[in-house]
């Protein structure tokens, strides 16, 4: 451990303030981790941590102690900071007392596994962090193959995205790439793709969510585009008493996933 630093003015702090912004991350292929369970968890799936920020006066608990000796057993600095320093990194409100700087993984349609039976989501032009966050949790808890973000409107790495998510982003393999590699890919691995819709009188229950399928989300404001709404093998809605004819995307994932595991059993797609 270094000696502890209490200069905002510091050009470590100075930097890892910077990782906020987009393009900085992007620039750097470095992003922040804030908190104890995305710290674990980042760690856990392979990501590569480079330095970590802590002060012990804002922990939550115990745990963060025998984290940061893992961490350092590992050859990753842990740097203790003062409270004004971790309150400037931090997204959160309430900061947990813990901020590292990690390296951003490339994320490609080769990381997806091939399976039998398998179940994907395909998510079209998410915009905002804590609807992709969230779906990204759902997709983890609902036994999802892999993820395919597509035409991507919002940084995966935004922390705020990876504090939605509670680490679900390195739980479940993900890709990134274009809506025609997408349709490429399911189609060359005979995926059927799964659209939600109001203008069907197929009932989401009613869809055979036990084959090898890919739901597909669109943006929050109109939903799936054309491309996929036109291409899709099964369309279905989602029952709806209200007035509303639309839910929020990251409800409509959860509820389309969590039908697919109910009709599986709840057992992991594709096993």
């Amino acid at each position: 451990m270094e000696n502890k630093l209490t200069s905002l003015k510091n050009p470590k702090i100075k930097y890892t303030y910077k990782l906020r912004n987009r393009r900085f991350r992007e620039k750097e292929r470095k992003t922040l981790l804030e908190g104890y369970r995305e710290l674990t968890r980042s760690s856990e799936y392979g990501m590569k941590v480079q330095e970590v920020f802590y002060c012990p006066s804002m922990f939550l608990g115990e745990n963060e102690f025998p984290l940061l000796k893992s961490l350092e057993e590992q050859g990753i600095e842990t740097i203790e900071v003062t409270e004004p320093i971790l309150e400037k990194l931090a997204y959160r409100d309430r900061p947990e007392g813990l901020i590292a700087i990690a390296e951003i993984q490339n994320h490609t349609l080769e990381d997806i596994p091939v399976v039998d039976g398998g179940l994907y989501l395909i998510a079209e032009s998410i915009e905002k962090p804590g609807n992709l966050g969230s779906i990204l949790r759902s997709a983890d808890a609902s036994g999802v193959t892999g993820i395919i973000l597509c035409d991507k409107c919002t940084d995966i790495y935004n922390p705020n995205v990876i504090r939605a998510s509670t680490g679900a982003l390195f739980s479940v393999p993900l890709a990134e790439c274009t809506g025609e590699e997408a349709r490429a890919w399911v189609k060359k691995n005979n995926i059927k793709v799964l659209a939600a819709t109001p203008h069907t009188d197929n009932v989401h229950t009613d869809a055979d969510m036990t084959q090898t399928v890919a739901i597909a989300v669109g943006t929050e404001q109109s939903g799936l585009t054309d491309f996929w709404m036109d291409g899709a093998d099964i369309k279905v809605k989602i029952p709806m008493l209200g007035k509303i004819d639309s839910l929020n995307v990251a409800t409509a994932a959860t509820i389309m996933l969590y039908e697919a595991a109910r009709q599986r059993d709840w057992k992991v797609a594709g096993k």
